[in-house]
């Protein structure tokens, strides 16, 4: 009887240090809330701020978000005549931006047949990276590399660049503040390895995105033709005209 009541009382003794205290539980969990809070803010990116854009590319942006034209894919704005490329996720939230390589030629038409010639037989002229809005998904290129693909049938795709001719300097290219020499390509899309590697590839892995190439001579209008039902306004022609190319 004596051992079973020194049992019981310390049974009693103990019971408590493992009884947590309502006060102390809420502390606890105050603080491990205020842990989690300070954990996420710093996974919190920072939002992308994007560099003054051309008219032409405000333009192509504001109709594909305010319309949801990219039907809540990710999407590409390449703006040729900068040779700049602007990447955006399925919300319309910009996620980077960086220089691009583009054809060598002026134009926007691919040459009919183009995409079933070899490199060597395509000619000065042909080198052109075609305007206009693509669906864009990955797939094999030769070499068995997988590339973006913006029009499979002319063989325009998007990539970073490739190790071929050293001579092209397409690095150095790619960093030169002159626009002029960002035209070396035979019409495929260069963008920079972080850029690539670290938005477009994540966001278009799965189901593919659009791009919307702006073209370097053709009314803006013939490239993306809703937007002939948002017209140019007095105004914005006057800025167009006083804003600078990369």
């Amino acid at each position: 009887m004596m051992k079973a009541l020194a049992a019981l009382a310390g049974l009693a003794l103990a019971l408590p240090s493992v009884m947590t205290d309502p006060a102390e539980a809420a502390t606890a969990t105050a603080s491990k809330a205020k842990a989690q809070k300070r954990k996420s803010t710093k996974s919190v990116q920072k939002p992308v701020q994007l560099p003054d854009l051309t008219i032409p590319t405000q333009r192509v942006t504001s109709w594909v978000t305010e319309t949801a034209d990219n039907n809540g894919l990710p999407f590409l704005v390449i703006d040729k005549p900068s040779a700049t490329v602007f990447a955006f996720d399925a919300s319309g939230k910009p996620v980077g931006f960086g220089p691009v390589l583009i054809g060598r030629a002026l134009g926007d038409d691919a040459t009919p047949g183009v995409g079933n010639k070899s490199l060597a037989e395509i000619g000065p002229a042909e080198k052109t990276t075609p305007a206009g809005r693509f669906l864009a998904r990955f797939g094999k290129a030769a070499g068995n590399t997988r590339v973006l693909w913006v029009d499979y049938a002319t063989s325009v795709a998007i990539h970073t660049i490739p190790p071929g001719n050293p001579k092209e300097n397409r690095a150095k290219r790619m960093l030169s503040p002159d626009v002029d020499d960002n035209r070396i390509t035979f019409g495929c899309i260069n963008v920079p390895k972080a850029l690539y590697n670290g938005k477009i590839a994540p966001m278009f892995g799965k189901k593919g995105g659009y791009v919307y190439i702006l073209p370097d001579s053709k009314p803006l209008e013939d490239a993306f033709p809703p937007l002939h039902a948002r017209p140019f306004t007095p105004a914005q022609v006057a800025t167009a005209e006083s804003t600078p190319s990369r």
